[in-house]
């Protein structure tokens, strides 16, 4: 005998729902055995990581470097804050916390032990600025530029170079724009040939209306460059991408795509304009942060529109290192690290604990309930339940090692709120089903029915919920913004669970005995319901509720409908609050 529509469309959400948790559960497991060894599976556990305030971290705080005279506003702090959360989050690290310490520090908590990579994004935040280049040369193993060949190469112990105060600090003519070599006095070019990149000097610093001597991050290229011309804040944009030919094809190399702010553009404009009729390496603009150069591309065009593009010898790795160097690097001051160490939780275990408790009361209470008012169908709530916490978990360590994420003690209030949002799913639905038998349909009929009623109404308070996850996430920062994540992947695990198990576990269930029958103990006892229909063909007379004794006659007046009102009108029958019919016409 070939099985019904319903129960094939229940068998195949089941194997949906299957295929889903058991995809999970391989991802995850691939990933964690292949920890270590593949670059994609990096970090993957079982267990999600904690935030913060439940494990500990980094503390690293950063002191604003000023000249003497200097101060910072409160406006600068606020801005260096966000650009450091936008850096730090582009890293993929999050429940960080970045706060202002006093009018002249930041700092910067990180959960667990950041990589190297991280706390350079960190250590290194600096003013971003565009410079010209004046002149460069790469750097050799002996003292750089000097004229003297002791062989001794620089190291990071050489002894620093100290200006000699008796040669002339002023140009002798004054300089016509950035690019003038004028800029170049006798002192700056005795700096520049004994500028030892790798030594700890403090001469890479410069106001930005004065030529700086500096060398390039990587320590092989030495650098005079110009007064600041174009700052980091007027970059509204930096991405990585493939660079395209003048038809647009894909060169199939990888480049940085600039895009400026309306005051950058005209600046910008200006600049290009003149560097591309100068000669190598005049027509180069340096891109310094924390006063060492990144980059230092070439003028190839006057680039008016602001939409430039820097290309050369980059992988997918280093044009998005740069990218993202060229969009949060842009601190309105720069700083220096003015202490690094470990942190303990600032809750710990014991409210980890003390919350997953109140998560397993609230759980309790709901399924007492499930049980008192539902019986037997309560059974469907707690598998459903189970269901639930289960694709929670895989999603959470999933995101734990994919995408940074960290459980906080709000993410796991997010959590428990969960219960909550999929236990009301279930008791609409429920509802909704003996409604359904209280108008007299059998259970299969009612089943289906009251899950095309059901499930607009889930949808909808599924949707407002979802709808307050996001703008949660984007509005907040911190541990708020791990609630809503929680929340959101809560509710459209909620939407999964009762379409692709709660409703093909109601469909098959309703075909068995005791549910079919409406046992006392089902939950879906139609004379407890008040139920007009008592078999095929079969309706009861509508009488008083008064001449019936027993809880299923105090249930059916609490129950009367409108229909039954006035069917009891048409039959002469007083209908008031306390009185009702026993059936309805068909």
């Amino acid at each position: 005998m070939a099985r019904s529509t319903p129960v094939k469309k229940a068998l195949r959400s089941l194997t949906w729902l299957l295929v889903i948790i058991a995809g999970l559960t391989a991802l995850n497991g691939t990933a964690t055995l292949l920890n270590g060894k593949a670059d994609w599976a990096a970090g993957a556990s079982w267990v999600p990581e904690l935030a913060l305030d439940l494990q500990g971290g980094t503390q690293i705080t950063l002191a604003a470097q000023l000249a003497s005279g200097e101060s910072v506003s409160s406006q600068q702090l606020d801005q260096a804050v966000t650009i450091i959360r936008q850096r730090i989050d582009s890293a993929g690290v999050s429940e960080s916390e970045i706060t202002r310490q006093g009018s002249q520090n930041i700092v910067v908590s990180i959960p667990g032990r950041p990589d190297n990579a991280t706390l350079e994004r960190i250590e290194a935040s600096a003013r971003l600025t565009f410079r010209p280049v004046l002149y460069t040369e790469a750097v050799s193993t002996a003292a750089v530029g000097g004229d003297d060949t002791d062989g001794a190469s620089a190291s990071p112990s050489a002894t620093p170079y100290t200006p000699n105060p008796e040669l002339n600090s002023t140009p002798t003519a004054s300089p016509t724009n950035a690019s003038d070599l004028a800029w170049i006095t006798e002192q700056l070019a005795d700096e520049y040939t004994n500028y030892q990149c790798a030594a700890d000097n403090d001469l890479a610093t410069a106001p930005d209306d004065e030529p700086l001597v500096t060398c390039s991050t990587d320590g092989t290229s030495k650098f005079i460059l110009g007064p600041v011309e174009v700052q980091g804040s007027d970059i509204s944009d930096a991405t990585n991408g493939l660079a395209t030919d003048s038809q647009g094809n894909s060169t199939n190399t990888w480049a940085v795509n600039l895009e400026f702010n309306g005051q950058g553009s005209r600046k910008f404009s200006d600049v290009t304009s003149r560097l591309v009729t100068l000669q190598a390496p005049q027509n180069q603009f340096a891109v310094t942060l924390d006063n060492q150069v990144i980059t230092a591309p070439s003028a190839n065009a006057a680039i008016t529109d602001g939409k430039a593009q820097i290309t050369g010898s980059f992988t997918q790795d280093t044009s998005k290192t740069l990218a993202d160097q060229l969009k949060f690097g842009a601190l309105p001051i720069s700083f220096t690290v003015q202490s690094n160490e470990n942190i303990t939780a600032t809750l710990g275990q014991t409210q980890l604990v003390s919350g997953l408790i109140a998560g397993l009361i609230g759980l309790i209470l709901v399924v007492i309930y499930s049980l008192v008012q539902y019986r037997a169908l309560a059974f469907v709530t707690i598998l459903s339940l189970v269901i639930a916490a289960t694709l929670t978990y895989l999603v959470i360590a999933i995101l734990s090692w994919r995408e940074g994420y960290r459980l906080s003690l709000a993410g796991v209030t997010g959590l428990i709120v969960a219960i909550g949002i999929t236990a009301d799913s279930f008791i609409v639905y429920f509802e909704r089903i003996r409604d359904e038998l209280r108008d007299g349909r059998i259970l299969e009929s009612a089943v289906e029915s009251g899950w095309r009623r059901a499930i607009r109404t889930i949808i909808a308070s599924d949707t407002v919920n979802f709808l307050a996850a996001i703008t949660l996430f984007i509005l907040a920062v911190g541990n708020v913004k791990g609630f809503a994540l929680t929340l959101g992947i809560t509710t459209v695990i909620d939407l999964i669970v009762v379409a692709l198990f709660t409703h093909p576990m109601l469909q098959l269930i309703a075909r068995t005995r005791f549910f079919g029958e409406g046992n006392p103990l089902s939950g879906l006892d139609p004379k407890a319901l008040g139920a007009v229909y008592r078999g095929r063909a079969q309706f009861r007379t509508p009488a008083p509720v008064g001449a019936r004794k027993g809880a299923g006659g105090r249930e059916a007046a609490k129950r009367q409908t409108i229909a039954e009102r006035k069917a009891a009108e048409k039959n002469g029958d007083r209908v008031d609050d306390t009185t009702r019919t026993d059936g309805k016409d068909s």
